[in-house]
């Protein structure tokens, strides 16, 4: 009796597999959780990775004193607050940049997610928060600033380099960005340019100097649709030889100018003295087939008078430049159609649009954007605001060659003169 009652409770094994459940339904919950915890892990890494970047190219296009407070408020948008739930976001504008320098941007994010499943199969991560073991995760990038470029060489024609210098040991480009759609070179002097880009090879130019950046497209071609159409019948020209006829006297100016809306000049424009132009708010003065021949007067727009001035017609033997010594005393509208444009060859213009003495004959004074698109510019003098308008100033040429002397203001107050320089995004690093 006895031993048939131990042999049936030997042979029966309905308990067994509940004992064997209880047994490993700790580890089968902790792998479980594992699972589950580590998708938290990878998803919230991955969140935290790509609000670091998103943050830091925020800060390097922001470029100014609040850089942190930008990371910082395009972090939150991510939902990474900066000392909400022991999350930390920090922002340097000193970081060390691949290409050299410390002028790069930088962004660092800490936040932690507490330990839950996995505990049953030993995490106890690796820090402790409120008490809570929790798994610490960080992410962080990094990316050079976002260059504004006083200088755009758009290189058009292929010139390759299309920025070079010959030497300027008085050059002076401090606050400014340089861009070359090709090669930059510049022999014996970095001519002091915050940053120095180039889609080539950037040989010297530039405190920071990068090359292989993407070609910075042309951001003013657009505003030829403003040139007004042309009303001309002929094109006075200078007189070169003796029995040539004189210019007539709507091609003379001095003394002062008033104007209003669009006012087309017909072939060259001289100065005979000095010109002071009235033109409340703004006005275009669009000079067809001729060039600006100052002869050594200045042409200078008046307080809260806006001006620019345009080279238009067609290709043949005309000059479409600003030709002469004095000065260019102009600021550029500050807003309407030509916002921020003070000087515009049409970029359907590619003869005649030379300049051999940019900044030189005539002295440019000038705030606002210069633009030349097909044009050989040789630089040697030095460009100052205009005694009217702010500190604001843009290039853009086909290329340039700097010798000697070459200065350009430093740029702070183009948001005021309404100009929006060529921008290239800062590049990430990570």
């Amino acid at each position: 009796m006895v031993g048939g009652c131990v042999r049936l409770l030997i042979g029966d094994q309905r308990g067994v597999s509940a004992l064997f459940v209880a047994a490993t339904l700790p580890v089968l919950l902790g792998t479980v959780g594992l699972g589950v915890e580590a998708s938290v892990w990878y998803e919230t890494h991955r969140r935290m990775q790509n609000a670091a970047d998103a943050a830091v190219l925020a800060a390097s296009a922001n470029g100014g004193a609040t850089y942190a407070g930008e990371a910082k408020a395009v972090a939150a948008t991510y939902g990474f607050v900066d000392g909400v739930k022991n999350v930390t976001v920090t922002a340097s504008n000193t970081a060390a940049c691949p290409s050299g320098g410390n002028t790069c941007y930088s962004v660092t994010i800490t936040g932690s997610v507490p330990v839950m499943f996995s505990r049953l199969v030993g995490n106890t991560g690796n820090i402790t928060v409120s008490g809570v073991s929790s798994t610490g995760f960080g992410a962080s990038a990094a990316a050079a600033k976002t260059a504004r470029f006083c200088l755009l060489a758009l290189a058009g024609s292929g010139a390759d380099p299309a920025f070079l210098s010959n030497g300027g040991p008085k050059a002076n480009m401090a606050g400014c960005d340089i861009m070359s759609n090709t090669g930059a070179t510049c022999h014996g002097h970095d001519l002091g340019a915050d940053t120095g880009n180039a889609h080539g090879v950037n040989d010297g130019c530039g405190v920071v100097q990068n090359s292989g950046v993407p070609i910075v497209k042309d951001p003013y071609a657009k505003l030829a649709s403003n040139i007004p159409s042309n009303t001309c019948s002929s094109y006075p020209q200078e007189p070169t030889k003796k029995n040539d006829p004189p210019l007539p006297a709507t091609n003379q100016w001095s003394g002062s100018e008033v104007l209003s809306g669009n006012n087309i000049v017909c072939g060259d424009l001289q100065l005979t003295g000095n010109v002071t132009i009235t033109a409340a708010p703004a006005a275009v003065l669009v000079i067809e087939n001729g060039q600006l021949d100052t002869q050594n007067y200045t042409l200078q727009t008046v307080s809260g008078s806006g001006l620019t001035v345009v080279f238009s017609g067609s290709n043949g033997s005309y000059t479409h430049a600003p030709t002469g010594g004095g000065a260019l005393d102009i600021a550029a509208p500050t807003s309407g159609a030509w916002a921020g444009v003070a000087i515009y060859q049409d970029p359907s213009l590619t003869s005649g649009v030379d300049i051999s003495a940019a900044g030189n004959s005539p002295t440019w004074d000038i705030t606002g954007l210069v633009y030349l698109p097909h044009s050989s510019v040789t630089f040697s003098g030095a460009v100052n605001k205009s005694s009217n308008g702010g500190s604001c100033f843009g290039l853009v040429v086909d290329n340039i060659t700097i010798n000697g002397t070459g200065s350009i203001l430093t740029n702070g107050g183009c948001i005021a003169a309404g100009l929006e320089l060529p921008t290239s995004r800062g590049q990430l690093y990570q």
